[in-house]
């Protein structure tokens, strides 16, 4: 293989802030892992991670957005979401209490997660989770 190209190949989408835009993010994701059994996870976690950007962020406010990319390898299924910032803090991941009515979202996915990242910027926040395929690693076969 030549050293400039990739068996990794990436998927962007960007969405309105609009609360049905999460399910459209979500259908989205499963079309494009459809038979890999990291597919449900990765849904789970579009699904929670895009609904966070509107919720807490800019992305939800008029002309808000969000932007999704999905990025599949023969060892990592990623997503991350981009909001549009508009907040003083960074997603962090919080342990809740299981009777919380906020706050579990970001938790949830760092346990279906293999690795979640936060990358802040002057324009947002970047929330990327990484599902693992090779069994070595805590993932399952693509």
């Amino acid at each position: 293989m030549h050293e400039y190209t990739s068996t990794a190949r990436v998927w962007g989408l960007s969405c309105p802030g609009f609360p049905e835009e999460v399910s459209r993010a979500r259908r989205w994701t499963r079309d494009i892992l459809r038979g890999s059994p990291l597919a449900e996870d990765a849904e789970l976690i579009v699904s929670e991670l895009s609904a966070n950007a509107i919720l807490h962020t800019a992305s939800g406010r008029e002309y808000g957005s969000f932007h999704l990319a999905v990025a599949v390898s023969a060892q990592v299924v990623a997503v991350s979401v981009t909001d549009d910032g508009g907040t003083a803090t960074a997603p962090k991941v919080e342990h809740q209490d299981q009777d919380a009515e906020h706050g579990r979202g970001l938790g949830m996915v760092s346990t279906i997660a293999h690795r979640v990242v936060v990358h802040d910027s002057d324009q947002g926040h970047t929330v990327t989770a990484e599902l693992y395929a090779d069994a070595r690693l805590g993932g399952r076969p693509c």
